[in-house]
């Protein structure tokens, strides 16, 4: 039986996964590695993504939000896990009970994961088949001057000492203590790190001695030897792409993990100064064939990349012809023959000759990180190794 070739495909190279995470970890010596699999592993997916990175030497996993943790804990992941965003509601009772590792930004945090712990006890007590009550596993952030969340300098003192005080009094343990660095340039990132150098030396003057502390993602990890403490956050990195301008996958090692691909579903013939998608604002120079591939922005396709992305279709480089549509765009290969079914590459691997996510980026006027994360559900998901 033949297997249907997908309208749209990912290919996801855990391979590739692997390679990054071994090359990563050997450039940073002995810091264990966090594998960050936020945004549903920044669009190749969590659970695969995570369970490919662990056998490869992760040690520990990162996400953004509790949902996306608990994701992990119900594929069956054991790997200690790190989530740091939360609303004002936060579930912290089934970061207790999933042993989940929480990153706290405030006195009213701590609170609330204190009143989870006693949820947990008085549960635990009154209905024995629950288990005993864990502790709360918790990562002190501060803000050493992104801006964004993390405790500001003026409450370090309150959140330090809070966070002591119910370390005595309460079933929480302050295991971890981190910021996040703004990638600015090289002194911005040293300046910053000298901030955190003061806050967790403030930290443990209030009598807490966390162990897991980390600073560096992938940028700071790979430049800045000074940041990486007893962890690195890689993420981007892990995915293969770079968080350096001007500086490629390969000269950095690394291999990018996604393919994008679709099919041509439509070849038709167009005069001289035909207009080709909304608005026309692409014209045939002279006789051109026109070849349609179903991918569009509702799959994640950053329409600033109409007229400008670059695809590869049988070997070819073409450019994406006339605006990009929600389900479909067009490709003005000229007089090269395409036909119906034939392949489109959109992003994947340079070194094998396609297109990379940084050319959508640079057409897109955005980041690698947008074009490989927004990449939408339509859009089926193959793993290879």
């Amino acid at each position: 039986m033949t297997t249907a070739v997908p309208l749209r495909l990912a290919t996801i190279d855990l391979g590739a996964i692997a390679h990054n995470v071994k090359t990563i970890a050997t450039a940073v010596g002995g810091a264990d590695v966090m594998a960050v699999v936020k945004a549903n592993g920044y669009g190749h997916g969590a659970v695969e993504v995570a369970r490919a990175a662990l056998d490869a030497g992760a040690t520990w996993l990162g996400v953004a939000d509790l949902d996306e943790a608990v994701e992990l804990r119900d594929a069956g992941l054991t790997a200690p896990v790190l989530a740091w965003l939360h609303g004002p509601q936060a579930d912290f009772e089934v970061a207790v009970r999933r042993g989940i590792d929480v990153g706290v930004s405030s006195v009213a945090q701590l609170a609330a994961v204190a009143a989870a712990v006693a949820v947990a006890d008085s549960e635990a007590a009154t209905a024995p088949s629950l288990g005993e009550a864990t502790r709360a596993r918790v990562h002190l952030k501060v803000d050493t001057g992104l801006g964004r969340n993390g405790a500001d300098e003026s409450h370090w003192r309150a959140l330090f000492s809070r966070a002591a005080e119910l370390q005595r009094t309460s079933r929480i343990d302050v295991v971890g203590f981190f910021s996040h660095l703004s990638n600015a340039n090289d002194a911005e990132d040293l300046a910053q790190l000298g901030r955190f150098e003061r806050a967790l030396a403030e930290a443990r003057e209030a009598g807490l001695a966390p162990t897991v502390i980390h600073l560096a993602s992938t940028a700071a990890a790979l430049r800045l030897p000074t940041t990486r403490f007893s962890l690195v956050r890689i993420g981007i990195g892990m995915y293969g792409l770079s968080p350096f301008e001007g500086v490629t996958s390969g000269e950095l090692g690394l291999r990018p993990a996604m393919t994008l691909e679709g099919r041509v579903i439509s070849v038709k013939r167009a005069a001289p100064g035909s207009g080709v998608s909304y608005g026309y604002t692409y014209r045939t120079e002279g006789a051109a064939t026109l070849a349609l591939v179903a991918l569009g922005y509702a799959d994640g396709i950053a329409r600033l990349g109409s007229n400008r992305a670059p695809v590869s279709i049988n070997g070819g480089r073409f450019r994406v012809s006339g605006r990009i549509a929600m389900d479909q765009f067009v490709v003005d290969v000229g007089d090269t023959a395409v036909a119906v079914g034939d392949r489109v590459v959109l992003f994947g691997d340079a070194g094998a000759g396609h297109p990379s996510a940084d050319d959508w980026a640079e057409s897109a006027e955005t980041i690698n990180y947008e074009i490989v994360t927004r990449i939408g559900r339509r859009i089926e998901r193959r793993y290879v190794s």
